[in-house]
């Protein structure tokens, strides 16, 4: 919350700025306040109205926004959340800080496609999360007897059962139906690759659905079960990272907003923990990243705190210091990004080759489709389902 000594400080005229986020772990909270300390250091109020869970966030900002009472800024993810929002006109463009910062040179194709619509663009972007990182602990490594990490999903089950043998949790999941997706999307991406990824999502073929391909993804996808402890169910993905970093499991498949988590907890990438973006070298990055959006007003004071706001959130030096923090990656690519860790540095290498920038889910499929397939995922995880089933489910829920 701004406190009321900073509040007291700023002119009574200074841009008041409410945002809602969804940034309520250990280390999203430490990186929020890196976003409010430059709102404040630039001459603003910052308000924060923090509500836990991306879903529950999203709808308090859209119920506002409808009721008349919208906040100044909102986060939001880089999805087709956004037409359905920038439709019904509910969001103030933000074309001249793009046009400042050159945007349509200097941000990766994924971000842009989602943020620019008919021309213009309606979020400033703060960063690039990949989502489907593997994460594992060193120490449950050397315990399980585990002497490199794993480059291919066979040497990826291997080490699982490894793992199991040394009576070490193999796999920390959060037992949410969106954390059952971004293994799916592991599955999917690591497995079958660039093509099948985008021919699944992107183009819900019908023939690569119903193919046998996709239907050892699935049965590849389920197999991960059996190596995940029997309380996962219900389990919050910042809990199942804490198994990694105690070393109770070895591994979590999850996105680099985890890497808050180990920050947060005085570790070091490479020493305590490692990451591994994906399994072979030309295994598809899934990007998505954490914007802010600014409801329609019209309202002069309100106005002035959107455009310092946005200002402030565009800049370079905050992006770094951001990401530092909560785990992410500049989504400019024009940062010094020399100061941020050996997990950063990795996706940041990895990003230049724009053949193995992919969306996540969210970017391909609408909100409805998204959660259809959501649902038949985390019905096949954690039901006895005949595998030939779920796949006519999801070629159907998929058809249009």
């Amino acid at each position: 919350m701004a406190s009321a000594a900073s509040a007291q400080a700023a002119p009574a005229t200074a841009p008041k700025a409410e945002v809602i986020h969804w940034w309520t772990s250990g280390g999203e909270s430490a990186a929020v306040k890196q976003v409010a300390q430059a709102y404040r250091n630039a001459g603003g109020v910052w308000i924060d109205t923090a509500i836990a869970g991306g879903d529950q966030s999203r709808a308090v900002t859209i119920n506002r926004i409808v009721g008349g009472n919208p906040p100044t800024a909102a986060q939001f993810n880089t999805s087709k959340q956004f037409l359905d929002v920038i439709e019904q006109d509910m969001l103030n463009n933000v074309d001249g800080v793009a046009q400042a910062h050159d945007w349509d040179r200097i941000l990766p194709s994924p971000i842009i496609e989602v943020i620019k619509v008919q021309g213009h663009y309606y979020a400033v972007p703060l960063n690039i999360h990949m989502q489907t990182w593997f994460w594992y602990s060193k120490a449950a490594f050397q315990k399980a007897g585990i002497a490199k990490e794993p480059g291919s999903m066979p040497e990826f089950f291997a080490a699982l059962d490894k793992l199991k043998a040394a009576g070490i949790i193999p796999l920390a999941h959060g037992g949410q139906s969106w954390q059952e997706t971004i293994l799916f999307s592991a599955v999917l991406a690591n497995l079958g690759g660039r093509e099948m990824y985008l021919k699944v999502l992107r183009d819900r073929d019908q023939a690569t659905l119903n193919s046998a391909a996709f239907r050892q993804i699935l049965q590849t996808f389920k197999r991960l079960k059996s190596y995940v402890d029997p309380n996962s169910p219900g389990r919050n993905w910042n809990d199942a990272t804490a198994m990694v970093i105690s070393g109770k499991a070895g591994f979590q498949i999850m996105g680099d907003w985890a890497k808050g988590e180990f920050t947060n907890a005085r570790q070091v990438a490479g020493r305590h923990y490692g990451c591994i973006a994906g399994m072979g070298p030309a295994s598809p990055y899934l990007i998505q990243g954490d914007v802010f959006v600014f409801p329609k007003t019209s309202d002069p004071a309100a106005l002035k705190a959107q455009h310092l706001l946005a200002g402030v959130v565009a800049q370079p030096e905050l992006q770094v210091g951001f990401s530092k923090l909560k785990g992410s990656i500049p989504v400019r690519s024009d940062v010094d990004v020399s100061s941020l860790d050996l997990c950063a540095q990795k996706g940041i290498a990895i990003i230049k080759d724009r053949s193995r920038q992919l969306g996540v889910s969210e970017v391909y499929l609408t909100p409805d489709q998204n959660g259809a397939l959501q649902d038949i995922l985390t019905a096949y995880w954690n039901m006895n389902i005949a595998v030939d089933k779920v796949q006519r489910s999801i070629a159907n829920a998929l058809k249009y």
